[in-house]
């Protein structure tokens, strides 16, 4: 089953670029031409992974990594923004905000792949030890309800 990427990006060649770029590399990609756009589409959609520019009308990248990373289902959805800024402090803003990665623009197509690979297995790392830590919890409930029943009888 493919991964499902969520590009948001106000360039359309950009946009379609990189939308053709992942789909050749097996992703599913839906895409949207603003930040606001991109909030309403990702709820439906639930993607694997997020890449958004920053400067976008409606709402910049900024707004939208803050809009999702406040929003339960969304709130552990890796996040990559791709952006012509590439001034120290608006990467270190971006990473300060919740980003995953940051890729400035121009960018080379193996990098692009790269950062989303590396943020996916790192995604499926934490959602097993998130597992692993729910099932312990549950078995030591579970015992723990167990010990209580028969200390009663």
């Amino acid at each position: 089953m493919s991964k499902k990427v969520l590009l948001i990006e106000d360039d359309k060649t950009v946009r379609e670029n990189t939308a053709e770029l992942l789909e050749l590399s097996d992703y599913e990609v839906e895409t949207a031409s603003n930040g606001k756009l991109g909030v309403q589409k990702a709820p439906n959609f639930l993607p694997d992974i997020i890449i958004c520019d920053i400067m976008m009308p409606e709402m910049d990248g900024y707004q939208v990594l803050d809009k999702l990373s406040n929003t339960e289902n969304l709130a552990r959805i890796p996040f990559i923004f791709l952006s012509a800024k590439t001034d120290h402090k608006d990467i270190r803003k971006g990473m300060n905000l919740g980003a995953d990665d940051y890729l400035t623009k121009p960018f080379e197509e193996d990098e692009l792949i790269d950062a989303i690979e590396s943020r996916l297995a790192k995604s499926e790392i934490l959602i097993a030890q998130r597992n692993e830590a729910e099932t312990a919890l549950n078995s030591f409930d579970a015992l723990k309800e167990s010990f209580r029943k028969e200390k009663q009888s």
